[in-house]
C-alpha cells in the first residue's frame, strides 16, 4: 500500500468540470472557505471504490447499502447508516494540497480507499441494524458507551484483534474493534479463518460471520439519509482546517534524541571537516520518512515532526557524519523507526476519529 496516496493526484475528474480554484496556488486555495468548493462524488476518484464496496456487500447478499456525502474527514456518525468521505479525494488539486499540508493523502490509492470504506461500512451497518444493542455483541467486543480515548497505547503483538487499518486501530475502542473485524470479514479472499486460526480474535470473526448470515436478505430498520457536517455547511477556510488537523496529529516537541544522535553522529574536532548531519538528513528526509511510515503505519506528518526535531538538534549540536553515507542512512532509519515505535507505545499516540 502506497502511504503517500499519490494515485489520487493522478486520477482525472470527469463530470463536474474544472473548478475555478483548480489553478490557484496553495496560499490562495488555503483561504477559500470549504463550503465554496462545490464538490461531487460522481465522476471522480471516489466513484469506483464506492461501487466496489457495493459489489462486495451484494456478493454477501446483504441488502444494506450506506449513503455517502463529502465532509472534512472520514467518519460515520453514531446512529446514521452512512459514510462521510473527505473532500480532498473528490478532486486531484485538493489531494495535492492535502499532500503538501499533511505529507500524505489518507485513502489516496484505490486499495487504501477501499480498506477505509470497508471499515466505515462496519460502523454504518451497526447503525443500520442497531447491532450495538445486542447483548452478545457487547459481551464479545465491549460496550459502545465506553468513552473514546484521545490517546491509546497499541499492543502490536496482541492476537485478540484483527489487523486491517494501520496503527492497530481495532485496539482503540470496542466500536473500532467491530468495524475492523467486519472489514476483514468483508474483504474478498481475506482467508480470515486460516489467517487467524488459533488466535483469540477468531471468536470475534466467527460472531460477525454468523451475524451477517442472520442479516442476509433482511432490510435494515434504520434507513435515514441524514448527513452530519456536509461540505456545503462547513464555513471554516482550508487554512483553518489544516491548522486544526496538524495540531491533532502533532507531537510535543522535546529534545529527547541527543544521546542517540551523538552515538550516531559526531561533534569531535577530528570530524569537523565531515559533512553536516543536518544537511545530510535534510537531503534524504522524504525517503526515510516514507520508509518509516511504511514500516510502522504511523502518519508521515507525525514522523516528520520527530525528524524535524532531530535535524534541529543536529544543527544546534553541530553534529557531523563520521561514516559512509549508506551506513549513516541505514543507521538513522533504524533510529527513527525506534523513536517512532516508542512514541506509539508511549500512550501519547493520537487516535484518528
Amino acid at each position: 500500500m502506497q502511504r503517500s496516496g499519490l494515485d489520487a493526484l493522478k486520477t482525472p475528474v470527469t463530470g463536474q468540470g474544472d473548478p475555478h480554484w483548480a489553478a490557484w496556488s496553495d496560499e490562495a486555495l488555503l483561504d477559500l472557505p470549504m463550503c465554496e468548493l462545490h464538490l461531487e462524488i460522481k465522476g471522480g476518484f471516489l466513484e469506483q471504490p464506492i461501487a466496489e464496496l457495493s459489489r462486495e456487500l451484494e456478493e454477501r447478499r446483504l441488502l444494506f447499502r450506506p449513503h455517502f456525502w463529502i465532509s472534512n474527514e472520514w467518519f460515520t456518525p453514531d446512529g446514521i447508516p452512512g459514510i462521510a468521505v473527505p473532500f480532498y479525494l473528490a478532486h486531484p488539486r485538493l489531494a495535492k494540497l492535502e499532500l503538501s499540508q499533511m505529507l500524505e493523502v489518507e485513502g489516496g490509492t484505490p486499495e487504501w480507499c477501499l480498506r477505509i470504506l470497508r471499515h466505515e461500512a462496519g460502523h454504518a451497518i451497526e447503525n443500520a441494524y442497531k447491532i450495538r444493542r445486542r447483548k452478545t455483541r457487547q459481551q464479545i467486543f465491549g460496550k459502545s458507551s465506553q468513552r473514546y480515548p484521545m490517546f491509546y497505547t497499541p499492543r502490536p503483538y496482541s492476537r485478540s484483534f484483527v489487523r486491517h487499518l494501520d496503527l492497530w486501530y481495532a485496539q482503540s475502542h470496542p466500536d473500532e474493534d467491530f468495524a475492523e473485524t467486519f472489514a476483514v470479514w468483508l474483504t474478498p479472499d481475506s482467508l480470515w479463518e486460516e489467517r487467524y486460526r488459533g488466535w483469540p480474535v477468531l471468536k470475534k470473526l466467527t460472531y460477525v460471520d454468523q451475524l451477517m448470515k442472520e442479516l442476509t436478505g433482511v432490510p435494515p430498520p434504520v434507513t435515514s439519509h441524514e448527513e452530519l457536517d456536509p461540505l456545503p455547511g462547513l464555513k471554516k477556510t482550508l487554512r483553518e482546517h489544516y491548522e486544526h488537523k496538524r495540531r491533532h496529529y502533532g507531537v510535543e516537541r522535546q529534545s529527547l534524541y541527543d544521546p542517540d544522535l551523538k552515538r550516531l553522529f559526531s561533534n569531535l574536532p577530528s570530524h569537523s571537516s565531515k559533512p553536516s548531519a543536518a544537511t545530510f538528513l535534510n537531503r534524504f528526509r522524504r525517503e526515510v520518512r516514507r520508509k518509516v511510515a511504511s514500516w510502522t503505519g504511523e502518519y508521515q506528518y507525525t514522523i516528520n515532526q520527530v525528524l524535524e526535531d532531530m535535524i534541529r538538534r543536529c544543527r544546534e549540536l553541530d553534529l557531523r557524519v563520521p561514516v559512509g553515507e549508506e551506513q549513516a542512512k541505514l543507521d538513522f532509519t533504524i533510529l527513527l523507526t525506534v523513536h517512532t515505535m516508542n512514541f506509539l507505545r508511549s500512550g501519547r499516540h493520537r487516535v484518528a476519529l
